[in-house]
């Protein structure tokens, strides 16, 4: 059985010490979100004035889409789940943590999801093509001066904005010992998240408000924009005192090395660039900003050399990072007890969930010939997701067209044009 996305075609006519292939170039422009990857090749052309130039062209776009986010949303449902067990002293079991030793090179799933992910592609590309070198942008954030929106010099670094103080009488000060929410006074105060953690809110200064126990009640894990939709000054008073989460950020800085080093095991040789580098050779194109376009600009480029990049890959493939499955046993009630026994045999009616099969329905609603990812059943009545919908089939009307990899597949057309000069 072949790989329909991605595929390669194999050329058997042929042995590699009888062909002359010319060595190709990877690069990487790592995010926490997504991560482009693009292979390129160089080459040597005479330009208009009769000197030898090199141009690089774009050969293939790939934008792989993370789940760190996913990752960390199961991780603090399952503390959530620990935590209300042991509150409630329900089966209580002390924490393990503190009895728990973890290696110096440890990183949180989210974050370890990020790394494998990134070097899986990569190692996929350097089996399907003659890589030869490894182009990597290396960027680090300076998390403190984007949290207060200005350069920081000397002392700055070591005073924050509760330098002095603690967050409690902080907030009080700025909301004059008032509910940021309805302004009364002489009640307890406590301390509110503008966006609640259940959404992914931080801790910072920046998120945090206080508020009457009614209002901190009212609000509960609602966003600002829906609880305060009748009073727009107040919520634009409160949203300006926001700032822009650092949490993507700080997610790159802690990969960067790891990454590197991850890169480094597949015995290609590894160059790091700055981001700074990356903008420049963009804009010196003219070429808009994604993640594919950025990592086909990475490295040096010699612009008033007449060095260039003539190809720019008008089509994006688009790998999204799906999972393998869940290794509960379980699957839990509201409350994080067991509600019933998942099954542990994954294979039924040889289909595995996750792969891309083709189901040709007789009659129905859904007759006819789709295309999808199944999910399977024990009693052999399969569910098939397509781009139209999900509708169920009997497992003896589904063909196998490819085993699931852990990844969806989907294109999307570049946002430059196909070539900005003859090649």
């Amino acid at each position: 059985m072949t790989r329909q996305v991605p595929f390669t075609i194999r050329l058997k006519d042929r042995t590699s010490a009888g062909s002359e292939v010319d060595g190709v170039q990877l690069r990487i422009d790592p995010g926490s979100q997504g991560t482009g990857l693009v292979l390129t090749d160089e080459k040597k052309e005479i330009s208009e004035n009769g000197t030898a130039i090199t141009v690089r062209r774009g050969l293939l776009s790939i934008e792989l889409q993370h789940r760190g986010a996913q990752i960390q949303t199961c991780m603090r449902q399952r503390a959530g789940y620990r935590h209300r067990r042991r509150s409630a002293n329900c089966r209580y079991r002390a924490p393990r943590a503190k009895n728990r030793a973890r290696p110096d090179e440890w990183l949180p799933p989210s974050l370890r999801h990020r790394v494998d992910t990134i070097s899986s592609v990569a190692t996929r590309l350097c089996r399907y093509a003659p890589v030869t070198e490894i182009h990597l942008e290396h960027t680090t954030f300076d998390t403190h001066s984007m949290g207060a929106d200005t350069p920081l010099h000397g002392p700055e670094y070591a005073q924050g904005t509760l330098a002095g103080t603690t967050a409690r009488a902080h907030l009080r000060a700025r909301w004059n010992d008032a509910c940021a929410y309805c302004g009364a006074t002489g009640v307890p105060l406590n301390i509110e998240h503008v966006r609640p953690r259940r959404r992914l809110g931080s801790s910072r200064i920046a998120n945090l408000v206080i508020a009457c126990a009614p209002c901190n009640r009212a609000k509960g894990s609602r966003s600002v924009e829906s609880f305060l939709a009748d009073r727009p000054d107040l919520l634009a008073r409160i949203l300006g005192q926001t700032r822009a989460p650092l949490r993507d950020a700080a997610a790159m800085n802690a990969i960067q090395g790891r990454l590197g080093t991850a890169l480094e095991a597949l015995a290609k040789p590894v160059h790091a660039w700055s981001g700074h580098l990356t903008k420049a050779n963009r804009d010196a194109m003219g070429l808009p900003k994604t993640h594919t376009v950025d990592a086909l600009s990475i490295g040096l480029l010699d612009h008033e050399g007449g060095e260039a990049i003539t190809r720019v890959p008008d089509r994006v493939l688009i790998m999204k990072a799906a999972g393998r499955g869940s290794y509960a046993r379980t699957t839990p009630d509201r409350y994080g007890f067991p509600r019933l026994r998942r099954s542990r045999t994954k294979q039924h009616f040889g289909y595995v969930t996750g792969d891309l099969v083709r189901a040709d329905v007789p009659v129905g609603r859904w007759a006819g010939t789709w295309t999808g990812r199944v999910a399977v059943r024990a009693n052999g009545q399969h569910a098939v997701t397509t781009p139209a919908g999900r509708f169920d089939v009997r497992h003896r009307y589904l063909r196998l067209l490819q085993r699931g990899d852990g990844y969806g597949y989907a294109t999307r057309p570049e946002a430059s044009p196909t070539t900005r000069k003859n090649s």
